[in-house]
């Protein structure tokens, strides 16, 4: 008989992070400053992250210790369960095994805690009073108010609108750990002020919501800044998923042929599937790790890469990134936490590399799969993780028509019951087939002065 769920015990957390950029052929090219589009150090990062944070952005290490205070936190949810999906398989008739790590266990739903109880514990130890951040679906802010609210340190946050009013319950949740939520733009600052003159009832992005925050922090010598994904530091948080997810794969005596997970910024594709790729680097292994992202803001299968601002009015350091231009503001999909511009540098250089591969899925379709899912295993998947599940199907279908036998394995990065507001428009048939016209994505790219990379 087929075991269900594969479980590790407490201390089976991992002790280190893994830092792939140390494993790395290519290793990714360096920030420039965004005035001078100078190369630009460590030091151009402390007006908004602590020291503590800044050292792991930039180390070459391949192992960082976590600390045994954030293990004690991760304690609460971790390690997370894993499960071969046997009722999926079975409804797809596929002869390819599928399993799934499941991080909607944690606090707030989600994969997020990972790296906001890491950067709230690095924040805590240098004095720091106030944390701001920006959020999409909601995800990122209620993990990272849940870290705050457990190290003592006041959580503002600003809400992309359209999620802001679509996902009230996300901004409940944030509220109940005491941060404070403001639907953005907002006039409380500069960038938001712009935004609204040009556009009173902007939908909001997360680029024009990272300006605000940012604006926030570089403005008050008590306050840094959190980010939920993109930035290395953020994926090597994240990277306690797939050890956990490699040492249940050889409990239960397998190996993932494929890995996949859903993308936005890149934080949970990279938190599963990094420590599988260590084993393409060092032990020659073949294993493929599929990034999924949403039709309607394709930046790793559609966009360029080139040096791009992370937020839309230009505060951030230019990063080597996949892009669709920082101007680019996606159609209000559900999908919340997957409407972002760019892609992480550290993915964007190893997608360049072809050491990764990427999928694009339309809205229905991830919604079909994500509905699948839940009939046959339980679980109602958050809009993100839908896409997984779409490439997933995909792969399990190859495999069927190939008659072949391979593993996949889903990063479950969420569950999707703040999310029903969604479902209820799939099933009663008001979500619309989305995806960007080739002369919407060239038009975002023709704004674009920032430097080119060969």
């Amino acid at each position: 008989m087929n075991t269900r769920k594969i479980l590790l015990s407490e201390n089976e957390i991992p002790e280190a992070w893994y830092n792939i950029v140390h494993d790395m052929p290519n290793k990714p090219l360096p920030p420039l400053h965004p005035g001078t589009k100078e190369p630009i150090g460590p030091d151009a990062l402390a007006p908004l992250f602590p020291m503590g944070l800044i050292q792991q952005e930039v180390t070459q290490e391949k192992w960082v210790e976590i600390p045994e205070e954030v293990r004690e936190v991760y304690k609460i949810w971790r390690p997370t369960p894993m499960f071969r999906a046997t009722g999926l398989e079975k409804a797809l008739d596929t002869p390819a095994k599928i399993y799934y790590k499941y991080e909607g266990v944690s606090p707030s739903g989600s994969h997020k805690p990972n790296t906001a109880v890491a950067q709230a514990y690095y924040n805590k130890q240098e004095g720091v009073k106030r944390i701001t951040t920006e959020t999409g679906a909601g995800q990122w802010g209620s993990a990272l108010s849940f870290a705050c609210q457990h190290f003592g340190i006041e959580c503002e946050v600003y809400m992309v609108k359209i999620s802001y009013e679509q996902k009230p319950y996300r901004k409940m949740m944030m509220n109940t750990w005491g941060a404070k939520v403001h639907p953005s733009p907002t006039d409380l600052t500069e960038a938001g002020r712009q935004v609204l003159a040009k556009n009173p009832n902007s939908p909001g992005s997360l680029g024009i919501a990272i300006s605000e925050a940012v604006e926030r922090a570089a403005s008050d010598e008590h306050t840094k800044y959190a980010l939920g994904s993109v930035l290395n530091h953020v994926l090597m948080h994240q990277t306690v998923i797939g050890l956990e997810a490699v040492k249940q794969m050889e409990k239960a005596g397998d190996q993932p042929d494929i890995v996949v997970a859903p993308f936005g910024g890149g934080s949970n594709f990279a938190g599963i599937s990094f420590p599988f790729l260590r084993l393409n680097l060092e032990e020659g292994q073949n294993i493929r790790c599929i990034a999924s992202e949403p039709a309607s803001c394709p930046k790793l299968t559609r966009g360029v890469f080139r040096y791009d601002f992370g937020d839309m009015v230009g505060m951030t350091p230019l990063l080597p990134m996949y892009t669709l231009g920082h101007n680019f503001v996606p159609a209000p999909i559900h999908a919340g936490g997957l409407r972002y511009h760019g892609a992480g540098v550290v993915v964007s250089q190893l997608l360049r590399d072809q050491l990764i591969e990427a999928r694009a899925h339309d809205q229905l379709e991830c919604f079909e799969a994500g509905v699948l899912f839940a009939k046959t295993e339980g679980i109602i998947p958050a809009p993100e993780t839908n896409h997984a599940i779409a490439t997933a199907i995909q792969e399990a279908r190859r495999c069927k028509e190939e008659g072949k036998s391979e593993t996949i394995l889903i990063h479950l990065c969420g569950h999707g019951n703040f999310d029903l507001a969604a479902y209820e428009n799939y099933l009663s048939g008001n979500l619309v087939r989305h995806e960007i016209t080739e002369e919407e994505i060239q038009a975002a790219l023709a704004e674009l002065d920032t430097p080119t990379i060969d």
